[in-house]
């Protein structure tokens, strides 16, 4: 600065009047309005409504076309499930291929939400900054390489021989259960929160989109080689307004200077640079590739490389704490959570370091005194961080409890023929066992909300552990919270062990709230003949019993209780059309054996069950002893046994 110059001056020389032609709308920067964006917001809406009316008619119908959602790809490359979502991404990308990233700017939801949290922010005078990291922009392709690379790639090295690389396509083009693979509203209306207003508030105005996610990972890479661009020609005269309006976080005014083009694959193709060129010097036009062209271009970034390690680092780590803990949170509500607690840390990071630390408006630090302001937001960030660092302890006990879970392989069905398996588990699945309950149980009390994913598993190891009264309380909680399958499963096993336990009245009545969940459950069929034949009402026992065997002719239990029901009412043609098809059915395994002798003794049908009790003793005589045992009403639990698992079809 030239000595004696006032501040006046200073400000005179710093100030640059930018070109603005005359007659056109502008805006108060001296820069004209975007006609694009009105035409855009006018598409994105319309999609919005689309989104809801295919809502609407799923719910007054009954069915509809399957949710036109890229995610759904994934069942398409893991199943063969053809589905519109899988349809609709695959024109997608051969569209980005041509026309470069349109889709993204004009047909995305999440994008509309974006810019409806930024239009709202700027109402209240706080415009979004971008956040520029080298590092995390790599995130989305690294997320849809999970997504949609990684089955296939499992498949090829990790699954069976005979499993084929490429799996048998089904049509599911239309579905009648069309929320299935989404999350419930109560975790919908966090999710667009995150990934909507608070990505946009700390990570700028696309901030989602460039962190986070994945279907922009797969568009990014086909924007590379897309001939469709924005264009230059020589009228442009550097003014920086298609910079300004960007919201894109793309240096478009550099870009087309260096490269004669937008060469950045966040380019989402809005055209509010175009619109508002005072010279209309760009355009969108079909050209030269941007493959291999030199990236000469300086960015600015917003951290260090230190900080960029640590922001990986803080990434990775929020990111596997908070994805599917509770079975509540899906994969791109996790990577929205992450982005934010990355920025969060890194900014508290700096508000320590800092002499002098702003956020829009605010003074968070100034003079190396933090301000009211950054005290008001260190406390956010505090509580954020610890937050996840809570889910992140909960998501290990889930893990860990699931691991243990897993590697326990008594049967369910052989387990559950009596009320105490003890006889039946090895050393090994009791230190499982032993394991799974102290996680589980640290998992279910710490968190914050009623965990549906580990109580049923916590309930099971309860029941091994002979506490059957805590597995039916735990059961019964969470049915409570659960929907679907995972519902109908948790009043299967609490009317199972309610049947063993005697409560019949209670077991009828969980065993009818499985059914209403899923009536395809036919071994909550079987268990409800069961409660029906011990309370008297052996006529609907045998309904049951035969509804099941209609459903699924392969069932050995149900055959045999209904030869034990047929022979027990004197008809003995039946009882043995029914013995004989139970005989072809019942594999030969001692265990197998074994479980439907006990099933058979449940319900008095003690002729039926002495024979599989010697047909096991027969294929392993080491069950004699066991025969003695269950003859003496003795539990046998100090017997070393060995396990097996049998398949039942259910």
């Amino acid at each position: 600065m030239k000595s004696g110059c006032t501040g006046q001056e200073v400000k005179k020389q710093r100030s640059i009047e930018l070109p603005v032609l005359k007659n056109s709308p502008v805006q108060k920067d001296g820069i004209r309005d975007s006609r694009a964006s009105r035409w855009r917001a006018v598409a994105l809406i319309t999609l919005t409504l689309l989104m809801i009316a295919h809502i609407i008619q799923w719910r007054l119908m009954g069915r509809t076309i399957s949710p036109i959602e890229p995610s759904e790809t994934m069942y398409t490359l893991q199943r063969g499930a053809v589905n519109a979502g899988f349809i609709f991404f695959t024109l997608a990308i051969l569209a980005t291929l041509i026309f470069g990233r349109f889709v993204c700017g004009w047909g995305c939801h999440i994008v509309a939400l974006q810019d409806f949290c930024a239009w709202l922010l700027k109402k209240v005078g706080l415009t979004p900054k971008p956040f520029r990291s080298r590092l995390l922009v790599y995130v989305p392709l690294i997320a849809a390489l999970y997504m949609f690379v990684w089955p296939t790639a499992y498949r090829y090295f990790a699954a069976p021989e005979n499993e084929p690389l490429i799996p048998q396509f089904t049509n599911h083009l239309v579905t009648s259960n069309f929320w299935e693979t989404f999350p419930t509203v109560a975790v919908a209306i966090p999710f667009l929160f995150i990934c909507g207003f608070m990505t946009v508030y700390f990570l700028g105005q696309k901030g989602f989109c460039t962190y986070a996610c994945p279907y922009g990972g797969i568009f990014s890479l086909a924007d590379k080689i897309a001939p469709g661009k924005i264009r230059v020609t020589d009228a442009c005269n550097q003014c920086g307004h298609c910079t300004a309006v960007c919201t894109s976080n793309v240096l478009v005014h550099a870009e087309v200077k260096q490269y004669g083009m937008v060469v950045d694959p966040g380019c989402m193709k809005c055209m509010d640079c175009v619109s508002v060129c005072p010279n209309d010097a760009l355009y969108f036009g079909f050209g030269k590739l941007a493959v291999g062209v030199p990236k000469t271009i300086t960015k600015n970034y917003s951290l260090t490389w230190p900080e960029e390690i640590f922001g990986a680092v803080v990434f990775l780590s929020s990111f596997l704490a908070v994805w599917d803990v509770y079975q509540l949170v899906p994969m791109l509500m996790a990577l929205g959570i992450a982005t934010v607690t990355t920025f969060l840390a890194l900014r508290t990071w700096r508000l320590f370091r800092a002499k002098d630390l702003s956020f829009y408006r605010f003074n968070l630090k100034a003079s190396g005194r933090i301000r009211k302001a950054g005290w008001a937001f260190l406390s956010f960030a505090l509580v954020w961080i610890g937050l996840n660092a809570h889910s992140g302890w909960v998501r290990y006990h889930e893990r860990a409890g699931a691991l243990a879970f897993e590697n326990i392989r008594i049967p369910d069905e052989l387990a559950l023929a009596r009320t105490n398996p003890d006889q039946w588990i090895s050393p090994g699945e009791r230190q499982n066992i032993v394991e799974g309950k102290e996680h589980l149980r640290a998992a279910v009390d710490a968190g914050l909300f009623v965990n549906s994913h580990a109580l049923p598993k916590l309930a099971w190891v309860e029941y091994l552990s002979g506490n059957t009264e805590q597995a039916v309380q735990l059961l019964g909680i969470a049915a409570e919270h659960q929907h679907g399958q995972g519902k109908a499963l948790s009043f299967y096993y609490r009317g199972a062990i309610l049947n063993r336990l005697g409560r019949y009245d209670e077991a009828l009545t969980s065993l009818d709230q499985a059914l209403a969940e899923a009536s395809d459950l036919i071994l909550a069929r079987e268990e409800r003949g069961e409660s029906l034949w011990q309370l008297g009402r052996k006529q609907e026992a045998i309904a049951a019993w035969s509804d099941a065997v209609r459903r699924n002719p392969g069932l050995p239990l149900a055959n045999n209780l209904l030869a034990g029901a047929a022979a027990s009412v004197g008809q003995s043609e039946a009882a043995t059309a029914y013995e004989k098809q139970a005989d072809q059915l019942t594999p030969p395994d001692p265990f197998f054996h074994w479980m439907v002798a006990l099933r058979l003794q449940n319900v008095g049908m003690n002729a039926l069950a002495e024979k599989h009790f010697q047909r096991a003793i027969q294929l392993n005589p080491a069950f004699r002893a066991r025969r003695n045992l269950v003859t003496k009403g003795q539990s046998g639990k100090n017997e070393k046994t060995g396990s097996a698992i049998f398949a039942i079809t259910s």
